[in-house]
């Protein structure tokens, strides 16, 4: 439990430059966190966010992060070297593009 604590202590005084190397915009961010402009900045300035309101600001930054059990997570690992053993691949510069190209999709959305 204290682990979880000093993680949360550590997000609470890091939020600035979490969101700051977030890919998201601030405007988003706001949006989705349902916290008026002026009180958003304020908490910001201060390093005040309520756990309830930190939570909602992770799981709109960070999306694709899920609470997966260790089953889970080595059912995947299985797949994945099904996927490779099958061939079923995609080339790394491939990839790297592809996420670019939905990184910018993404933004021009939020604009």
């Amino acid at each position: 439990m204290i682990a979880e604590i000093e993680k949360y202590i550590e997000i609470q005084n890091n939020i600035d430059e979490i969101l700051k190397n977030s890919p998201f915009k601030m405007s988003y961010i706001i949006e989705k966190s349902g916290i008026k402009k002026p009180t958003f900045f304020k908490k910001l300035k201060e390093k005040r966010f309520t756990p309830e309101e930190l939570l909602i600001i992770s799981k709109t930054i960070e999306p694709q992060l899920k609470n997966e059990t260790k089953e889970e997570i080595l059912e995947s690992l299985k797949r994945a070297e099904e996927e490779i053993k099958n061939g079923e691949t995609t080339d790394f510069y491939d990839f790297v593009a592809e996420r670019r190209e939905k990184l910018k999709t993404l933004g021009d959305a939020k604009s």
